[in-house]
This record gives C-alpha cells, sequence and structure tokens, in this order.
C-alpha cells in the first residue's frame, strides 16, 4: 500500500506542534521498490540537529505503529526547510529575517511586468514586508505586501551585510553581533 503525503501529515502534525515545530510539508518519493518520506519542519530560532535527531525518532515510532503505514517500507529523513524553499507565509518571513531575499512581485496597473527586487527581509506587520535594499553602499527600504509577492526564495548570501542593514531589519545587537561573526 503506497503511502499517502496526506495521511502522514495528518498523523505527524501533532506531534511535530508538540515538539514546537511547525510542519511546512510531507514529501513522499517512490524510487525503484523503495519509499523516500520527508518531513519538513520549521520554527522560530531553528534547530540543531540532536533536536531533529529526536524528533525524527519519535516519529519514526509514531509511522511505525500506524495502521496507514504499518507495513510499508520506507526510509524517513526530518529535516529543515533549505534555503531554496519558498517564502509563502507571514512566519516564513519572519523567520528569514536579515537574511538576502530575492522576489518577484505582481505587474499591477502602473507596471506592465513583474518586479523583480533583491534584498534583505526585515520586519513583517499589516500583510507587508519591509524590504532592505543595498544598492552600491546606498541603503534604502521598500515595503511590499505580501500578497502582491508571486514568488520569493532565500538567497545564498556571500556578503556581509551592514550594520545599519541587519538594524533595520529589526535584529537586535546581541543576534547583529552573532550574524557578522559568523561571515
Amino acid at each position: 500500500m503506497p503511502i499517502i503525503a496526506e495521511q502522514v501529515s495528518q498523523l505527524v502534525e501533532p506531534v511535530v506542534r508538540a515538539a514546537g515545530f511547525d510542519l511546512e510539508d510531507v514529501v513522499v518519493t517512490e524510487v525503484a521498490e523503495r519509499t523516500d518520506l520527508t518531513v519538513v519542519v520549521d520554527r522560530d530560532g531553528g534547530s540543531d540537529l540532536d533536536v531533529l535527531a529526536d524528533l525524527s525518532r519519535e516519529l519514526s515510532d509514531l509511522l511505525d505503529d500506524a495502521p496507514s503505514t504499518v507495513d510499508a517500507v520506507y526510509t524517513l529523513e526530518v529535516t529543515s526547510p533549505g534555503v531554496d524553499r519558498p517564502l509563502t507565509a507571514a512566519r516564513h518571513w519572519q523567520r528569514a529575517r536579515g537574511r538576502k531575499v530575492a522576489i518577484e512581485v505582481a505587474a499591477t496597473d502602473d507596471d506592465a511586468s513583474p518586479r523583480r527586487l533583491t534584498g534583505r527581509a526585515g520586519p513583517v506587520d499589516d500583510g507587508g514586508v519591509l524590504l532592505v535594499v543595498n544598492e552600491r553602499g546606498r541603503i534604502r527600504t521598500e515595503t511590499v505586501a505580501l500578497d502582491s509577492v508571486t514568488t520569493a526564495v532565500v538567497q545564498v548570501d556571500f556578503g556581509q551585510p551592514s550594520v545599519t542593514e541587519l538594524e533595520l531589519c529589526g535584529l537586535d545587537p546581541d543576534e547583529i553581533r552573532r550574524r557578522r561573526s559568523e561571515a
């Protein structure tokens, strides 16, 4: 019997929430006679590998005992979203605060074509996100309505943001020091 992503989602979501995470996605991939089951979770502040390993063991035990998956042969992976994860909910934007993002904004009556913007995700409120844009050292901000964003992803960032950029993103001094020391 094949594993159904929706059934797995309904089964694991209460356990994921009890562990303090949001269930972002369940992906079932069937390759030959093997089934790969990926459970994507996230929470404010991220997670470390030990916490994900504990959650993986708990979900594995749950799936091994559930009627819909008890006889299934699968490989379980519990992971956090990668940098290529689309930003589709306000909580995704909040968790990406200070990170470099590339977005496409839908065309409006004033704009005949979609706009593409790259900047750092700032605070989210009232259905909009503050985007901090650094154009050759000139920093500006722009509020973008979340419902106008057609695509948005976190970018791999090889540069070190300025303190001013990170302050405009709403990060506190300790978080700014931590991020600048990692770069």
